[in-house]
């Protein structure tokens, strides 16, 4: 057999029947762009995440009921809750260097600045340690916010970053792009029940091609400040005070709108949102089915000396399993690893970069790689495998096969 036809590629979207028909009906429909199919998705995705809380509307830390805004992206989403917070040019932005691109470059988009956090020892989020002894040493007033980014499923310790948030007059803008459906655990600051990017001010999930429901390109909101709302529902389409599917279909003065802002064009159409529909109907069939994946997973790695699992605990999601090869029982790097293992057909990919590593942010900010030690650590040994909803077993023991023999085979 030829190794290209048997290639396990690093992530396959868990597309079907269910998908094919929600396009179709769009197509049908004549209507294309930003409508009905995304009200419905909005309204079906907080749903979703009421389900897991146990008074929406009355709880004390958060007493408003959830709203859902679909974006055409979570870069997007991120750039409207901080616009939306208030995140303006001399304004000062905490993002841990741990995280992809999109969550500092927003940040920049206002004129504000990032300033970088060191993830936690052997983990990937945000360290609440190196983030309180960051904040000491910054200006008075001159930090306007957090984001914290949930990992690879996994949920963030939101109770010490709300804590802190609170004791510095914090905005907190939850990165819960790959958080979908994770639980947060309760405390004092988060309460019971709650969702992963449902605790803080605004959290934003990503429907992009990779993560656990996809629409192709597109994103989703999450805020329980009505005000919060009102501001990204206007900004997210150029400022316009009537939304495009009113402006067309409403018998009473359909042409007229009025420009409250200058927004920016970030609304997502129905063919996207009617696919995030149908894929939302399958969020619990596909997370079994990852956590199934893990599950084999950990197994099999839990008690070989070349490799460490990773962190894991209640509400992750296992979007992705980031493993880490240690490095005194192999005579192989990272880099080659990965290597070895496309030469043997699996494909991989590496999660995260540190920020502070880029050409833009080390010149910007006179930054060293040494500066945020951790971070720089978990990229220098770490590869995510594949895990999708999809993967047969036998593709699953393949992967752990190679992956093994690999181990052995560059054993000292």
């Amino acid at each position: 057999m030829n190794l290209q036809d048997n290639f396990i590629p690093f992530h396959r979207p868990f597309i079907g029947a269910k998908e094919e028909e929600a396009a179709i009906r769009v197509l049908r429909s004549l209507w294309l762009t930003t409508g009905k199919e995304t009200q419905f998705l909005e309204q079906e995705f907080a749903a979703y995440l009421e389900s897991n809380y146990s008074q929406p509307a009355t709880h004390s830390i958060h007493p408003e009921p959830l709203a859902c805004l679909a974006v055409n992206s979570a870069t997007s989403g991120l750039h409207l809750a901080l616009e939306a917070c208030g995140v303006m040019p001399g304004d000062l932005v905490l993002v841990p260097t741990y995280t992809f691109t999109s969550s500092a470059e927003v940040v920049r988009y206002l004129g504000a600045d990032v300033v970088f956090v060191d993830s936690l020892p052997g983990g990937f989020h945000i360290d609440p340690v190196s983030l309180e002894e960051t904040l000491k040493k910054l200006p008075p007033g001159r930090a306007k916010a957090v984001m914290p980014v949930h990992f690879g499923g996994l949920p963030c310790d939101m109770e010490a970053v709300l804590s802190i948030a609170e004791k510095y007059s914090l905005k907190v803008i939850e990165d819960a792009a790959h958080s979908f459906p994770s639980p947060l655990a309760p405390s004092p600051h988060v309460g019971p029940g709650v969702m992963a990017g449902c605790a803080g001010d605004a959290g934003v999930f990503s429907f992009y091609a990779t993560k656990t429901i996809t629409t192709g390109e597109g994103g989703m909101i999450a805020t329980r400040n009505s005000a919060l709302a009102k501001r990204m529902s206007i900004m997210r389409s150029h400022g316009i005070d009537r939304s495009i599917f009113k402006r067309y279909t409403d018998k009473k003065a359909s042409w007229y709108y009025e420009v409250l802002a200058p927004g920016f064009k970030y609304n997502i159409p129905d063919l996207l949102s009617a696919v995030g529909r149908a894929q939302l109907s399958r969020t619990d069939e596909m997370l079994a089915l990852r956590l199934a994946i893990a599950k084999r997973y950990d197994e099999a790695f839990a008690g070989d000396k070349h490799f460490t699992i990773p962190p894991t605990g209640p509400g992750d999601a296992r979007h992705l399993y980031p493993i880490r090869i240690n490095s005194r029982a192999l005579r192989i790097g990272r880099n080659e690893f990965i290597e070895r293992l496309q030469e043997q057909g699996i494909g991989v990919s590496v999660h995260f970069i540190p920020l502070h590593t880029m050409p833009y942010y080390k010149q910007r900010y006179n930054l060293n790689e040494t500066d945020f030690p951790n971070a720089l650590e978990s990229y220098s040994r770490v590869i995510s495998l594949p895990i999708w909803p999809g993967m047969t077993e036998n593709q699953v023991e393949r992967v752990i096969t190679v992956v093994k023999n690999l181990g052995i085979t560059y054993t000292f």
